[in-house]
């Protein structure tokens, strides 16, 4: 029901988020593993949700028919046990991780569960989906900085445009079906050529987030030249997907996009390196 393949790519934020956080506090190991954690039982128990709200609706559609709670590989029950379980674990790491996020986990919850419902009453609900992702940034900075402030905001911000562009792209498949069925998104909104411009503009608006993060958290060459690949790579994804031709959604979507998280994580943990050693 849930490939941890799909955890890819929020994870790899949150871990750039631990490299920046321990620059200026004192990170513990021990609190890496509970975020990780986190991260895994928080995207499980979202995209558990998320199949067991939609089954109705993946039945109708061709493309999502197959899926194991509509074709019944995977009871509805055994589902709900497994969303109360993945939200209990991620209950008891961010208990771990300090009274803030503890306090904090509850209404995150709320956000990740409810982004199931959002294409039922808003075209926006790509940038609600991004913003539901984004939070794992600005939680990680909470939970080891023990601040609700910080720079941190504008990973937060790169992520919500970079999620909220790709997703975009990836609802371009299901125009006629949304809006066959009266569900709301982009593409269905505006077609898919204007859906496809509003993605670029929210990828150049993530690209340039990841350039702002040079100057602010004092990076060095390694991290231009990542982020100089990540252009590349969000360039490559709108060349693949053409309004004439959405045949190559699924390799825009999940390999160039997994690609782009883990290069920033590997950029950002180069940069580290050299940083020690200079």
């Amino acid at each position: 029901m849930i490939k941890f393949s799909h955890t890819i790519f929020a994870l790899p934020f949150a871990l750039v988020t631990v490299i920046l956080v321990q620059r200026q506090y004192p990170v513990q190991i021990i609190d890496i593993g509970w975020i990780i954690i986190a991260m895994v039982a928080a995207r499980s128990a979202a995209m558990g949700f998320n199949r067991v709200v939609d089954a109705p609706i993946d039945r109708k559609n061709t493309r999502t028919r197959m899926r194991e709670i509509p074709n019944g590989d995977i009871s509805t029950t055994a589902a709900w046990i497994f969303i109360v379980v993945s939200s209990g674990v991620f209950l008891l790491a961010a208990a771990m991780l300090g009274w803030r996020c503890i306090y904090l986990s509850f209404p995150i919850l709320a956000v990740l569960f409810s982004y199931s419902y959002a294409k039922r009453f808003t075209w926006l609900s790509h940038l609600y989906l991004g913003f539901a992702i984004s939070l794992a940034p600005w939680a990680t900075w909470v939970a080891l900085a023990k601040t609700f402030l910080g720079p941190i905001w504008l990973l937060s911000l790169a992520l919500l445009t970079y999620i909220a562009g790709f997703d975009i792209l990836y609802a371009c498949q299901d125009i006629r079906f949304d809006q066959s069925e009266g569900l709301h998104s982009i593409p269905a909104r505006f077609g898919p050529r204007r859906a496809l411009q509003i993605a670029s503009a929210l990828h150049v608006v993530a690209f340039l987030s990841f350039a702002a993060m040079f100057p602010l958290f004092k990076m060095n060459v390694a991290y231009m030249v990542t982020v100089a690949i990540i252009g590349v790579l969000l360039v490559v994804e709108h060349l693949i997907v053409r309004p004439e031709d959405l045949s190559r959604i699924n390799v825009a979507f999940f390999q160039v996009n997994s690609l782009i998280s883990t290069i920033l994580f590997l950029g950002v943990l180069v940069d580290e390196i050299i940083r020690r050693q200079l």
